[in-house]
């Protein structure tokens, strides 16, 4: 097991290495550069000035030696220096990651909790009316834009009801935790119903190919009850896909969050993320870039340890 471990985190860390080079350079490809479009919003520097900002950012260098130089810093613990938020990208990055981290960590909650259970129930009453009205919300929650889910949510309950905030993370001059879990409600919300869909519908089918398998009627034949036969073995089988499913979509959701954030003028990574490509802002938006990446790979090791606790017969040479 620590033999896998190891060579799974050598693997990772050379993913990292090339999905940062890869990303350096398509941003490094982009037409403009951060000094000329400082130069271009301020029409009092002269020639000398854009030369020196050039060199004083490096960037009237090649674009390998440019990358290497990112890449040595990088790996001291220095990821550069912000020109949009005019700080370093670590303190940059500190406030819109725990925003981010709270509301993909509590949606996600939200839209497990409730697609397992009814994953389960639509698995057990398979082709029964119960199942194909389950189906249906389903396929309505896949179906629903987030964006348009997002503005019903802020036109019914802030806006026609006054009940919740319509955007932010907290009120201006006060509020507590009570404060920002209001400001949470209708994200988590949206992002919630867009992926319970989703993981409902990998439930039902995992727990139904489940169910067919010849150890539940062996499990049966011996005389275990329905119900240990649905949760002690038949739902720990399930789980070994829907973990994989789950595993990839860390990454996915952390930089999906862009439309929700928006909508909800919710100051949070994806947002950060946009704003930063099309400002040209190297430094944050490699950062940003790479921290989802780091998700996606962390997810995918950890669904492997869980394979282990969900399966015993799954054994790592």
């Amino acid at each position: 097991m620590t033999r896998h471990l190891a060579g799974r985190f050598l693997q990772a860390l050379l993913v990292m290495l090339v999905m940062s080079f890869l990303v350096y350079g398509l941003i490094g490809l982009m037409p403009g550069d951060p000094v000329e479009l400082m130069a271009a919003g301020s029409p009092k520097m002269t020639p000398d000035d854009v030369a020196r900002l050039k060199a004083l950012y490096g960037v009237d260098r090649p674009l390998l030696e440019r990358y290497w130089h990112w890449l040595s810093s990088a790996a001291s613990g220095d990821l550069g220096y912000s020109r949009l938020t005019s700080q370093t990208v670590t303190a940059a990055l500190a406030h819109p990651l725990s925003n981010t981290v709270a509301l993909m960590a509590t949606s996600l909650a939200v839209a497990l909790l409730a697609a397992f259970p009814v994953g389960v129930i639509a698995a057990l009453r398979q082709g029964r009316p119960l199942d194909h009205g389950l189906n249906l919300v389903a396929f309505a929650a896949i179906s629903l834009p987030v964006f348009w889910l997002g503005l019903v949510l802020i036109i019914l309950f802030a806006v026609g009801l006054a009940w919740l905030p319509a955007s932010g993370v907290a009120t201006v001059g006060g509020g507590g935790l009570v404060d920002r879990l209001r400001h949470l409600i209708l994200p988590v919300a949206a992002l919630a119903v867009a992926s319970f869909g989703h993981y409902m519908r990998y439930m039902r089918a995992a727990m139904i190919g489940a169910l067919r398998q010849d150890w539940i009627r062996t499990a049966r034949a011996k005389g275990l009850s329905w119900a240990q036969v649905v949760l002690r073995h038949a739902l720990r089988n399930a789980l070994i896909p829907v973990v994989t499913i789950l595993a990839l979509d860390v990454g996915t959701l952390f930089s999906g969050v862009l439309v929700t954030e928006t909508v909800f003028a919710y100051p949070g990574m994806g947002k950060l993320i946009y704003d930063a490509v099309m400002g040209n802002d190297y430094n944050l938006a490699l950062a940003g870039l790479m921290l989802a990446t780091g998700l996606t790979l962390a997810g995918s090791l950890l669904a492997d340890l869980l394979y282990g606790l969900l399966d015993p017969r799954i054994r790592f040479r």
